[in-house]
């Protein structure tokens, strides 16, 4: 057997070696949130989408922020031990309050001749930043407000790009409160940031506001939106809320809606492509695909998406997409679904870091939506993905239409194929993955 994909700790490179056995990786400029420790296994029972804006690095090991470190939290980062000892006084001087958040850990695995696991591509590093390749530097409009933003957009025309420079922020969280503004990209716009390039986190947008329904979304069909962070209000899990609208005597749904929920993006047509990007804090989702086909979400970071209840890193109403080189941590689900027929994804190269609330992949069945079906989604491929949660890795609710096909995934912390997938039938299948730390054959 031999061992790839090593996450060395370098502070901004991406280096794939000749024989493409050695990766680095960067996961840098990372929000840190007050550290939410318990753990909840409940069931979910709606499928609406709330991330908590809190990551850890490559491999998780990061250093949780304890509730005393709010100096830290506010600041910008988690750190890990080893390296917040030997960086903490340069990154004091340079960064200025931000860390990069790097580890040692393995992506992949070669097992006689072929690969398992996440193992990145020619774009760069899976999780973007430092080293992706196709990086917007500048646009038709460059804007620095919200003001200008929303008139650029009402201008920009298919196939023109809207630039945020530098590491830019916007803060709508008043407008959004008062006003219910919405950023909307009309068909065949970009919307960029640079995230990456020379060391740029990226433009910020973020809002504090708990009621925030939506911040950014499509117009129209070939949208991209690439090179940003954008940071939503509610990185926590609020279990005790869910526990006292579900729990015995609880007051059930309604209950439970009237705490606002978050959506980050949401997509309502064909060929969006999210790419470069660190969407973090969203009480339902990070993603939210509504609707529309050839979708393709890559190479970003989208992390504490984890309100109980809801908390998803990419969810599908009656949608499919791609979902490729991503790093996923502290998401109730990375990756959900409604199991409504024409939801469906592929899921490939992806790394779950290692904190999950719930399950990281999932997809809903019949008795979810209550609609007398059994249906699981239409079509779903899982390959090549690296699992270092302890949580289930994949949950499929029902009988998918057509297939759930598992492959080539490696499983660090799971002993065989019943452990990691939940759910296998004669059309949810799990083959040739890998299991545990050092793994010798697939099975």
């Amino acid at each position: 057997m031999e061992t790839s994909g090593v996450l060395e700790r370098q502070s901004r490179s991406f280096d794939l070696s000749a024989e493409g056995r050695f990766v680095s990786i960067r996961a840098a400029a990372l929000t840190a949130y007050k550290d939410e420790t318990e753990f909840d296994h409940n069931q979910d029972r709606n499928l609406m989408l709330d991330s908590v804006a809190a990551v850890a690095p490559i491999g998780s090991r990061a250093r949780r922020v304890a509730p005393g470190d709010r100096d830290t939290a506010r600041s910008g980062t988690l750190e890990t031990a080893c390296m917040r000892k030997l960086l903490l006084p340069v990154l004091a001087m340079t960064c200025l309050g931000w860390s990069l958040a790097v580890a040692e850990d393995q992506t992949w695995v070669e097992v006689d001749g072929t690969v398992y696991g996440a193992r990145p591509d020619e774009l760069g590093p899976i999780g973007g930043g430092a080293g992706y390749t196709k990086v917007v530097t500048k646009g038709d409009y460059t804007v620095k407000d919200l003001d200008s933003l929303l008139d650029a957009l009402s201008r920009a025309k298919a196939g023109q790009v809207v630039f945020i420079p530098g590491e830019t922020e916007i803060d709508m969280t008043a407008r959004i409160y008062i006003e219910q503004i919405v950023v909307k990209i009309p068909e065949g716009v970009t919307l960029a940031g640079n995230r990456g390039q020379d060391g740029s986190q990226g433009a910020l947008l973020t809002s504090d506001a708990l009621k925030t329904p939506v911040m950014i979304r499509t117009a129209g069909p070939d949208v991209r939106i690439t090179g940003l962070r954008i940071k939503g209000p509610n990185p926590k899990r609020y279990l005790d809320h869910h526990g006292r609208a579900f729990g015995p005597g609880g007051g059930g749904h309604d209950y439970y809606y009237k705490f606002p929920t978050s959506d980050g993006i949401i997509v309502e047509h064909p060929r969006a492509e999210i790419d470069n990007c660190e969407i973090s804090a969203f009480a339902h989702a990070a993603v939210y695909l509504v609707k529309g086909d050839g979708n393709r979400i890559h190479h970003n970071f989208i992390h504490h998406c984890q309100y109980n209840g809801l908390g998803y890193g990419v969810c599908h109403g009656a949608a499919s997409s791609v979902i490729e080189f991503n790093l996923f941590d502290w998401n109730r689900h990375s990756i959900a679904g409604t199991g409504q027929p024409g939801c469906g994804y592929v899921a490939r190269n992806n790394v779950e870091l290692g904190t999950s609330l719930s399950h990281c992949f999932d997809m809903h069945g019949g008795r979810d939506r209550k609609d007398g079906t059994d249906i699981a989604g239409t079509s779903i491929e899982i390959s090549n993905n690296t699992f270092r949660a302890s949580e289930t890795p994949v949950v499929i609710r029902g009988v998918p239409q057509e297939k759930c096909d598992v492959h080539h995934n490696w499983f660090l912390k799971h002993r065989e194929s019943r452990e990691a997938v939940s759910g296998l039938s004669e059309k949810t299948k799990a083959f040739d993955n890998v299991y545990g730390e050092k793994p010798t054959a697939a099975r």
